[in-house]
């Protein structure tokens, strides 16, 4: 499949309200998601059986924020998880869905805390130690700047 298709595919599938998409032609499969069970929620692009180069935007992944000790004033002693980029967070993964996280929940290294939307692409955040949500500083669908406090672990 020429890769100009697999790039028209995946801005089809960023304008619309589908999420996910799957072309057969011939003996070549491409599957387009916007939410993957496995993994950061992002778009990606499957090939079988002969290999297609993906466009920059569907590989793109997000580095893990970053978790430092709590030195703010406001915040309480803990991990403070930290966003990674601008962008637009969201609680849940979707508008009626019950939120990743509540306070007091415990979570465990790798369980999603909540998804920053950058660029019509969704990026899990996810936490990087265990313990007791102890604060959720950022607002469902309010923008967010890089290096920002989101949640306080302890």
């Amino acid at each position: 499949m020429d890769l100009r298709k697999v790039k028209k595919l995946i801005e089809l599938l960023e304008e619309s309200n589908l999420s996910e998409l799957e072309i057969k032609e011939g003996e070549e499969v491409v599957r387009l998601s916007r939410f993957p069970t496995a993994g950061a929620v992002a778009p990606q692009v499957i090939a079988a059986p002969a290999p297609v180069a993906a466009a920059p935007a569907a590989a793109a992944t997000t580095s893990a924020p970053a978790a430092t000790a709590s030195t703010e004033p406001g915040l309480p002693a803990g991990t403070v998880v930290r966003s990674p980029m601008v962008g637009t967070f969201y609680a849940a993964a979707s508008p009626g869905a019950e939120a990743f996280v509540k306070v007091g929940q415990q979570v465990k290294v790798g369980d999603p805390l909540g998804v920053i939307e950058a660029m019509k692409m969704f990026n899990q955040i996810e936490a990087e130690v265990a313990g007791t949500v102890l604060a959720i500083v950022a607002e469902n669908g309010q923008p967010v700047e890089f290096d920002q406090p989101l949640f306080v672990i302890g």
